[in-house]
């Protein structure tokens, strides 16, 4: 029985590896090649559904170039795009569909949905705080997941995200944990999420690839895949 999903990756490194095992793992999908630089991504593209991107900020650039010119929509997990990057993402999802953000976790976007309620509720008494813990080889501080739940923290309290206390820590080789801790004088309540593994982006991005295929052109988000109604 033919594949009901053919995805191309982008990006040979440990979670590219990741997408392949659990798209191996599931007869509904097909691999068709893990893309690096250098090799034939064109095509890859052309041969594929849909383009799941883990690669690094260069090569991301040259994805964004390829999905734009074969048509094919997007899921993009790279951190650390710039401005220009970002704005050629931005002009490529006007005619395609793109899902990109800095964490494809499924339990982040539903603590970033749960973090908007919170902050909207709790009164300015509230101090907040942002905490994030890394392994010791990622160089980004605060990490992109801690400013994305920044973003949501100050447009549900209408304040400069920059106004925001973010700790950093890396040690070890922890994947990711983020807490937002919310205190006032006489209570404190603390949101938080821990990896245990990187597979955990994988399913997300594999969650995402199959939920984009058919969408009209924009730029998406895990929020969107997981409470589009």
């Amino acid at each position: 029985m033919a594949a009901e999903l053919r995805i191309a990756i982008a990006g040979a490194g440990r979670m590219g590896k990741a997408i392949a095992a659990l798209i191996d793992s599931d007869p509904a999908l097909e691999q068709v090649g893990i893309w690096s630089r250098g090799g034939d991504l064109d095509a890859l593209v052309t041969a594929a559904d849909v383009v799941i991107d883990f690669s690094l900020p260069e090569g991301t650039a040259e994805v964004v170039a390829a999905i734009e010119r074969h048509q094919k929509p997007l899921v993009c997990g790279v951190s650390g795009l710039d401005e220009g990057q970002l704005a050629a993402m931005e002009r490529a999802a006007r005619r395609v569909p793109v899902v990109y953000d800095r964490n494809m976790s499924q339990g982040i976007a539903v603590l970033a949905e749960t973090l908007r309620r919170v902050a909207a509720t709790l009164g300015d008494e509230f101090s907040v705080r942002i905490e994030e813990t890394h392994h010791i080889h990622k160089k980004d501080a605060p990490s992109g997941t801690a400013l994305k739940l920044g973003e949501v923290l100050a447009g549900a309290r209408g304040i400069d995200a920059d106004a925001i206390d973010y700790r950093s820590e890396r040690r070890g080789d922890v994947p990711g944990d983020h807490a937002v801790l919310f205190a006032s004088a006489t209570e404190s309540l603390t949101l938080s999420h821990s990896v245990t593994t990187r597979d955990v982006f994988a399913a997300g991005a594999v969650r995402a690839a199959r939920w984009i295929v058919g969408r009209e052109a924009g730029r998406y988000a895990m929020h969107d895949v997981l409470f589009d109604d």
